[in-house]
């Protein structure tokens, strides 16, 4: 992928935030995601709190965020392997595309997901 040029690296690559249940769940998620190399990378932070409607109830939890690094045409993939390990109904599963960064680690996500 050396001669790509940077524009075609970040044509193809999506930022994908996750939450889950979890550390241990996300860390699962997470594993599962990049040994499948639907992901590169999976960041998790731990600790974050949500307020949100469900069920017409509105709740307060704590969760774990994940952050991936993938391949655009990867993300139906992506969606349907965290689905099939998550523990909610309803998982937050949303994506935008990468518009920028290092190149070197543009190349790197686009290599691992290849």
């Amino acid at each position: 992928m050396a001669s790509s040029t940077l524009e075609e690296v970040m044509v193809k690559l999506s930022f994908v935030y996750m939450t889950a249940g979890s550390k241990a769940e996300a860390a699962r998620i997470g594993r599962e995601l990049v040994e499948n190399r639907l992901a590169a990378c999976v960041n998790i932070l731990d600790g974050m709190n949500s307020i949100y409607r469900w069920e017409g109830k509105v709740h307060q939890e704590s969760e774990a965020v994940l952050i991936a690094k993938t391949r655009e045409s990867l993300l139906p993939e992506l969606v349907a392997k965290v689905e099939s390990l998550h523990s909610y109904d309803c998982p937050c599963i949303i994506s935008w595309p990468i518009e920028g960064g290092s190149h070197s680690y543009l190349e790197w996500i686009a290599n691992e997901t290849g």
